[in-house]
């Protein structure tokens, strides 16, 4: 290899390497957060995942209620499913609605995984992942307990039925219900 071909390689890497690193600084600085507890939920729109129109955040007020992000992939979404449904057909006598947002997935897998762990709450597709960028998911499950005024009364980031979130996600249900 003649040293001016070397020197064009070496160039070549290096620029793909700035490029690399320009892009992981964009996305850095460009990475949307979580909303903080205490503020108001971020408003949205999305089609239901079965069909049948769509619904707003907006159209709840007046209603305490349990946003999870999940997808059909996601192991822990698989194990807290039961408990879900369980905790939606608890508390929705006193008022607190459920509503499941399904992230990054196939629709024919999301609607498959809803009908294979039998949740009955309303479930929505977002399917370009602009309201779960809105919310700062970055993994799934996740999910926001909102008071009926709007506003975020936690925010659990992972699995409700594990020992880290039970607790917090039972005084959250209390404090809204």
């Amino acid at each position: 290899m003649t040293g001016r071909l070397r020197l064009g390689a070496h160039v070549a890497a290096l620029a793909c390497v700035a490029g690399l690193l320009a892009l992981l600084v964009w996305k850095l600085a460009h990475q949307q957060h979580a909303p903080p507890v205490g503020s108001a939920a971020p408003a949205f729109t999305l089609p239901r995942l079965e069909g049948g129109g769509s619904v707003s955040l907006a159209s709840l007020r007046g209603h305490p209620v349990v946003l999870n992000f999940w997808a059909s992939w996601c192991t822990p979404c698989k194990s807290e499913a039961r408990v879900l449904e369980q905790d939606w057909l608890r508390y929705r006598n006193r008022g607190v609605l459920f509503v499941g947002v399904d992230y990054h997935d196939l629709g024919s897998d999301a609607r498959t995984f809803v009908s294979a762990h039998g949740l009955t709450f309303p479930m929505l597709a977002d399917g370009p992942g602009g309201v779960t960028g809105t919310y700062g998911i970055s993994q799934v499950p996740e999910t926001y307990v909102l008071s009926r005024q709007g506003k975020i009364v936690a925010h659990l980031a992972g699995p409700i039925n594990d020992s880290a979130f039970t607790a917090k996600f039972a005084a959250a249900l209390r404090e809204v219900s």
